[in-house]
Parts: C-alpha cells; structure tokens; sequence
C-alpha cells in the first residue's frame, strides 16, 4: 500500500454504471448471451482446467520459444525471475498469459501499466489455484506496425510531448538518435526532485542505449516489471516467424481469413456491434529495408504496393520459406501468429482489442489454432486526495463525475439554488390550460385546434427561455465552483473521457514513487469484471 496509514481505499464499480465504456464492451464483460457464440469459454477461474486441456494439444514449439526469448534477452540486465520463467516455457506444464501493446512513448496511456499488472496479478492468482503448472506473465510489444502517429506522443502534466522521426516502415526498427530532443524535453518537464531524476532516468537510459526502438520499449518495461517475473517478447523475430511458415503460406496463397472472418463480422454487425477489422484478400504485408507494404495478387504475380517487388507463386513460396521474418501479420492475422508461437491460455486486453478478437473464433478452427480465453483487463479510475478535497467541498461523489460536466453542473447549480429554478409545474399547468382550450374549440370547430397547439408549442417554448434565463443567473452565483468542477471533470476524465486512456503514469509516480504500481498489484484482478476507482483519502 502507499503509506502505513491505510488511506487508500479501492471499491469496485460494475461496468454497467461507467458510461464511458462501449456497447460491445459491456456486453462481453455482462456475458450478454447474444455474444456467447463468438468466443470459446466463460471467463472465471475454474475455467482455466479446459483451456489447459485445449491447449496441450496445440502443436507449441517449446524449445523454439524458450531459445528465441533467452536471444532476445541477451541484451537486458535479466532477473532471476524472468529467466526462470524463460526456462519453464520448456516444460508442458507451463503456459503463458499474453497482454499485448504497440511500443507507445514512455508507455503511453496508463492503460499500457494496468494491462501488464493485470497479466501479472492473473498469473499469481492461478498458480495459487493450480499449483501443478506453471504460470508465465507475457507482455507482447508490437513493433513491427507502421503507425507511428499513433505511439510517437504522450501527456503529461498539461503538456503532449511528440517525437519527430522522418524514418518510415515499422516503428520498432526506428533509431532512438532521434529521441533525444523528446527525452530532453522530458527532463525540462520533469523538473528535478527526487522522484524526476528517478524516473528520468529509466526512461533516459533505456532509450538510449539500444539503437533500435523496439529494444529500448522491452529494456523500459523490463526495468519496471522485471522483478515479477514478466516476460517481454518482441514478435518481429525470425525464430518466431519460422514457426509460423504453414500458415503463412495458407493465407497468402488460399486466402481464407477474408471470409471466414468477414462472415463474423457480419453477424455481429447484425446484432448491433460496430465491426472492428477489414479481412483483405491476403492479411500480410512485407517487411524489409524499412518498408512495409501490403502485399496483393494481380494477374498471377504478387506485388507489394508501393515497391518494385513482384513475385510469380513459386517464388514467393520460396521467399515465405527462406525469409518468414520478411512477412508481416496484420490484425487479422496477429492473434493466430501470437497464439501458434506460445503455449497461452488467455489474452487480457482492453474492450477494443476483445471487441476484434469476437471476430476470430471459426477463424482459429479453420487454422487449427486453439482460441484462447478473452479477459477484459482492467480499468482504473485514480482519485487523488487533492480531487477528494475538492469533490468534499463540493458535496460531489464519484458516481456524478462520470456524468457530462453540464450535467454535472446543472445538478450542482439545482442542489445549490435558494429558490426554485425550474418551471416543470407551470410548464404542466400550461398545457392542462391549452388542453381545455383545445377540447372546447374543436367543439365548435375542429380546425381551430390546430393552431392552438402551434399557439401552445410557442408558449411552452418562452418557458423554456425564461427558464434557461433563471438557471444562468443561478450560475452565476456559483461562477467559482462551477470553474472547480469543471477542473475537476478534466483531471479526472481528461476530454471527457477516461483517465486511463489519456495521461501517463509518471504524473502519479511523482505523487506515490513505487507505491503507484504496488498498490495497483493489492488492488487489481481482471477475473472481478469490474472497473476500480482507487481513493487516496489521507
């Protein structure tokens, strides 16, 4: 916990009361029976003895896994504990636990954090329930997309700081020389206490002494979760490709993701949901010299767009078979490739990633690949006692501030007003008059009823005006408070949506130190389908 005092105190919000959250969303994490087609187990402890039954027969390259991982850790300061795990992967009782996200700068969102103590905190959770395996925590960093713009800008205490890069091709092989005005700046922003040279540090050192990107990402998260036990595998690697060859070749050259997963989505999109992926003819792109390109076929030749590459079928069987690290999955494709490649049991992540994964189930059986459990990570609300203070002062509670900030306010400025301020039974005393004029005019003639009801509409509407009028000089009695509630709405819903999605947690390192993360590891656990808002009363 933070401090000896016991100020923090967690509760536990159903999904349902947080309106941030999607449609799909909710209905995965509520189990709404309309979605239980398109995944393969109930998400809860107990259910872990049939994935485990699953998987074993999955066709898992134990050895092939365990050696790639140990190569890739050759160049980080590895803990006992990670190696350990590394070396387990050999064994057929160990199975890992996946959590997924692309390399963000310096982490990101503080989603990125509460991801990886959630695969943590479930592997925990299930070697105490099955003692007889072991359980690996795998953070997934992808690096071989090309969306920059999407990872290369973090938030922080007021301020977005981007990284320039001219390079182009996947974000992982970029060169961290170009970081070095961003960590600059960073240094400037962080200031010079205690806390900002340490994490200044972490960040600065890790990114900077790996010339690509990809490997300063695992090197930061290593330093950060080492201890537990994490395990950080950087996919774009030709030991794992290799094991992907066979159904690399079935995708490019029988292209069966685009229906098979196209007739999903369609069938969710018939239910209501926003589909999440677009199945293409062939779901690969190419990857070499910093290009990465999607590859077509045209006329009995695959091209990569873009690019003077061209392949006849029999050269690109053999390009598949002597470069595999050359072929690139994209979203439709990544799921498969992560699962072949580890013995995994479950994927933790966020309502989108779920959201694309409801559409991979009959994929999975086409390919012979077992499909994992899906397991909402966690979601976060930090109040720090600061707000507390302020929501106090304000007689709010933590279910009003998920509300729209005028909604907010409106409520406020009702609770607060001397005299009442709306006009709800004079608005109801007007229409039971035009009521009556209405029945005794269309006695005498029916066609004059419809004019007193456009008369009546355009008095109910001068009620509407006065009455905006009286609420506005209501709130102008209440001009500061309503300032700090509208503060307070933006610290803690920046933009009004979820914290989580937007600031990064070094603002909260500055706060709590190493406490930040610790509690998170007391408080945390996926399998409560929960959101947790964490209150620092002290």
């Amino acid at each position: 916990m933070i401090d000896t005092n016991n100020t923090i105190k967690a509760i536990k919000v159903p999904f349902t009361a947080v309106p941030q959250f999607s449609k799909k969303d909710v209905a995965y994490v509520t189990e709404e029976q309309a979605l239980r087609s398109f995944y393969k187990y109930e998400v809860g402890i107990d259910s872990f003895a049939k994935v485990i039954e699953d998987k074993q027969k999955d066709n898992t390259d134990r050895n092939a896994l365990a050696n790639s991982l140990q190569r890739q850790y050759t160049k980080l300061e590895t803990t006992a504990k990670t190696e350990a795990n590394i070396e387990s992967l050999r064994e057929k009782n160990t199975f890992t636990l996946i959590t997924a996200h692309q390399p963000s700068l310096f982490t990101g969102p503080l989603y990125y954090i509460y991801k990886i103590v959630s695969v943590i905190n479930l592997s925990k959770k299930l070697s105490s329930h099955y003692p007889n395996y072991q359980f690996v925590p795998v953070f997934i960093t992808g690096g071989e997309d090309h969306d920059f713009d999407e990872v290369n800008h973090v938030h922080l205490f007021n301020k977005t700081l981007i990284w320039e890069n001219e390079e182009h091709g996947s974000v992982g092989m970029m060169n961290t020389k170009s970081l070095k005005p961003v960590i600059a700046e960073l240094k400037e922003i962080l200031g010079e206490s205690e806390r900002a040279a340490k994490v200044f540090e972490l960040m600065s050192v890790t990114h900077s002494r790996h010339e690509l990107y990809s490997d300063a990402v695992i090197d930061m998260v290593n330093e950060i979760f080492g201890k537990d036990g994490l395990v950080i595998a950087n996919m774009n690697h030709p030991e794992f490709k290799k094991l992907f060859i066979p159904e690399i070749k079935k995708e490019i050259f029988e292209n069966p993701s685009i229906d098979i997963v196209g007739k999903e989505r369609d069938k969710l999109e018939a239910l209501g949901y926003k589909p999440q992926a677009f199945p293409r003819e062939i779901n690969f792109f190419y990857l070499r010299d910093q290009i990465r390109e999607r590859i077509t076929f045209e006329e009995d030749t695959y091209e990569v767009l873009n690019t003077d590459y061209t392949f006849s079928r029999e050269e690109m069987e053999t390009e598949i078979e002597n470069y595999p690290e050359r072929f690139s999955p994209n979203v439709i494709m990544r799921p498969l490739y992560q699962e072949k490649v580890f013995p995994n049991l479950a994927y933790i992540g966020g309502g989108g990633e779920i959201a694309y994964w409801l559409e991979r189930k009959t994929q999975f059986e086409h390919f012979g690949i077992n499909f994992p459990m899906l397991i909402r990570r966690d979601s976060v609300l930090w109040v720090d006692k600061g707000s507390i203070k302020k929501m106090n002062k304000l007689g709010l509670e933590i279910k009003d501030l998920f509300q729209k900030e005028d909604e907010i306010i409106r409520q406020f400025v009702d609770n607060q007003a001397t005299e009442e301020i709306s006009l709800n039974p004079q608005k109801e005393q007007l229409s039971t008059l035009f009521d009556q004029i209405s029945e005794l005019a269309s006695k005498i003639d029916p066609t004059v009823a419809k004019s007193i009801n456009a008369e009546h509409a355009k008095q109910q509407k001068v009620l509407d005006q006065i009455e905006s009028r009286i609420h506005r000089a209501e709130k102008q009695k209440h001009d500061t408070a309503i300032k700090q509630i509208r503060g307070l709405k933006d610290k803690l819903f920046p933009k009004d949506g979820l914290q989580e999605r937007y600031d990064n947690f070094m603002a909260f390192y500055f706060m709590y130190g190493d406490s930040f993360i610790e509690t998170l590891k007391d408080q945390l656990d996926p399998l409560e389908k929960k959101m947790t808002i964490i209150l620092d009363e002290h």
